[in-house]
């Protein structure tokens, strides 16, 4: 795959455009609009991605367009610490499989954005420094708005992405930016890149193993 050089405030402006445009197959007029349902967009990538730069980048880059955003981090779902370590800290299959909360994210994020939905989405559960819940209240989104989450191990759980982006690092550059303490994970990540390939499974695929200058795989056609 051909990926182009791009800054990251450029890729997030191209991709609130890609958003605010009419549909696949559609002509922007009558019901078919940005207006007509929620979008929502994933941005997966492991922690050393920072996954929030881009996710904050791009809600920016809507809200200049007039379009109200949620920005959601999967590490608002984490489960409780008794479940996370049930098998002991560094437990590669517990991380991949146990460690968030997949279920509370399609109640309460996915649940109410689907068509008929009633909007009123969780912004995070668990906080995992304090190990409590977070007791954050529900905020309504519009019809038309745009919800973005963000965090890694996103692509393996059939989220209705409208629009996902994989953010991906070689395997040097996963190593060389993952902080000693988490670097136990680096074995996850390498088998979630087998087994799930979510820079195949992602609409938009980014390489930033240098920060300073991405590159990435464009919007996808509209057909």
């Amino acid at each position: 795959m051909k990926l182009e050089a791009i800054t990251w405030q450029r890729m997030a402006e191209r991709l609130a455009a890609h958003l605010d445009g009419p549909p696949a197959g559609g002509d922007g007029g009558g019901d078919g609009g940005p207006e007509a349902v929620w979008q929502r967009v994933g941005i997966d990538g492991a922690p050393a991605a920072d996954t929030g730069l881009l996710a904050g980048g791009l809600a920016d880059a809507l809200r200049a367009r007039g379009r109200t955003v949620l920005v959601v981090g999967a590490g608002g779902f984490l489960r409780p610490a008794s479940l996370r370590y049930e098998f002991g800290r560094q437990d590669v299959d517990a991380f991949l499989g146990g460690w968030y909360d997949t279920g509370a994210l399609w109640r309460e994020v996915f649940g109410p954005t689907d068509p008929g939905g009633s909007g009123r989405v969780l912004p995070d559960l668990w906080d995992p420094v304090t190990d409590r819940a977070t007791r954050s209240p529900y905020t309504a989104l519009p019809p038309g708005a745009v919800l973005v989450v963000h965090g890694p191990l996103l692509m393996g759980h059939w989220f209705p992405f409208d629009l996902s982006v994989h953010i991906s690092l070689s395997a040097g550059a996963l190593a060389r930016r993952t902080e000693e303490g988490a670097r136990w994970t680096l074995p996850a990540f390498d088998r979630y890149a087998r087994e799930t390939d979510p820079a195949a499974a992602a609409d938009v695929l980014v390489r930033a193993d240098d920060p300073r200058h991405p590159a990435w795989s464009g919007c996808p056609g509209r057909g």
